[in-house]
């Protein structure tokens, strides 16, 4: 006997036949003989309706009370979840986050697990129940409150929950059949990938891919818990995430796929005086703030002025935050300005082959020069290369650079088929 973690996605979830549907999955993965647990996210565009009237009702709503409103939607897909699989003549047990013994850090919005204590759920597994977590919520011992992942943590949660009661698979449905070269929204002939490294899906997930949450794969390679990519709309084999680089075998793939992310904003601080410290002081201030940073460029001083300007990107959600900050600490630093552009897109480009075979590089810049597409950053790691350009140009790019590694399929009836909305 298996013991199988499931997590279902807003839109596996998004109205009353959809939950039955799902039911009637996780019932059959039970009489397999499988011992099951499921994670669900809330229904459909559930937690953005809680956003939105949350903010009718003051702009900036205070983390505590914000935590609390959103942690219901998951509660509800939950509960109607276990309904229907008791509907079914099986029993579910619904537990939330703190239920299941999911612990984390106290910061509202953005927790991190530091713990799972699943007692209760291995008992209510062991009277021959099926388990029923809601995801993307914990409980701090700090403060005693509860307390959210952010968006996508669902995925964290099921890894978690996994990786706790040393579960054999952790198989994560969406509303596509697996991960693919690039964004079938974008890209129709993208095609699916059987496998792809835990190092190629971080980078992937860090760059925009929003298949899977990218901390939900940093837990899973930390405990060496296979991820399996499926599609709760249909039976395909999806993909396996697992592995390293070092398993990669030579008839593997240079490049696995093409990434793209909307989400990020771009920040220069102007004139900063040109001396030791400066940057430090700078992200200093922004990690107290608990901003990720993503890309970072300096300029050369100009003109013997002694100053030079730093760009860097961020999440759209932390590019107020990040700017009071900034603005906090402008007299201690001396820089003069600071600029803030919301329309920039980043496209990525990811492969573990990439770091043994040259010309990858000028395959990349070419495709996009031929494209007209015009660079504001460029980073690069060992199996990575990312752009920034303007967010106007971005799907373009995309068609570009994924049409210039041939990645796609050639026959379009294998092209892949999106059944949802939302790819989560």
């Amino acid at each position: 006997m298996s013991l199988v973690v499931q997590k279902y996605g807003g839109s596996s979830v998004a109205d009353a036949e959809r939950i039955k549907r799902v039911a009637e999955r996780i019932v059959d993965t039970k009489k397999a003989g499988n011992d099951v647990a499921v994670v669900v996210s809330a229904m459909g565009d559930t937690t953005d309706e809680l956003i939105d009237l949350a903010e009718q009702i003051v702009p900036v709503p205070e983390g505590r009370e914000f935590d609390m409103l959103l942690t219901a939607g998951e509660r509800i897909s939950m509960a109607l979840l276990a309904m229907a699989i008791n509907s079914l003549g099986f029993k579910a047990e619904s537990f939330t986050g703190s239920q299941a013994g999911v612990l984390t850090t106290s910061v509202h919005g953005k927790a991190r697990i530091v713990d799972v204590t699943p007692g209760r759920i291995e008992n209510s597994i062991a009277q021959g129940n099926i388990a029923i977590v809601a995801g993307f919520q914990g409980f701090s011992k700090e403060t005693m409150n509860i307390t959210t992942l952010g968006r996508g943590g669902s995925d964290t949660t099921a890894v978690a929950i996994a990786a706790a009661l040393k579960a054999d698979v952790c198989e994560i449905y969406t509303d596509v059949d697996g991960v693919y070269s690039a964004d079938p929204r974008i890209v129709p002939n993208a095609k699916r990938l059987d496998t792809v490294t835990f190092e190629e899906m971080l980078e992937l997930a860090a760059s925009g891919a929003k298949i899977l949450h990218l901390r939900s794969v940093e837990y899973a390679r930390r405990y060496g818990l296979n991820l399996h990519v499926r599609s709760s709309y249909s039976t395909k084999n999806g993909t396996l995430v697992t592995g390293s680089m070092e398993d990669l075998t030579v008839e593997q793939a240079i490049i696995s796929g093409v990434a793209h992310d909307r989400s990020e904003v771009k920040v220069t601080v102007v004139d900063v005086p040109d001396k030791p410290g400066q940057a430090a002081l700078i992200f200093q201030s922004l990690a107290d703030a608990e901003i990720n940073i993503d890309m970072i460029v300096q300029n050369v001083s100009t003109g013997g002025t002694g100053r030079t300007d730093v760009s860097f990107t961020l999440p759209a959600t932390d590019g107020q935050t990040a700017l009071a900050t900034l603005r906090r600490i402008q007299d201690v630093i001396g820089f003069s300005d600071l600029l803030y552009d919301d329309h920039v897109g980043k496209l990525s480009l990811v492969g573990a082959g990439m770091r043994s075979h040259p010309g990858v590089s000028a395959r990349f810049f070419t495709a996009l020069s031929n494209a007209g597409i015009n660079m504001e950053m460029i980073s690069t790691s060992e199996i990575r290369i990312s752009v920034v350009c303007r967010d106007t140009d971005l799907d373009d790019a995309v068609r570009a650079v994924h049409d210039a590694f041939e990645l796609g399929v050639t026959d379009p009836d294998d092209g892949a088929v999106v059944y949802g909305g939302t790819g989560r």
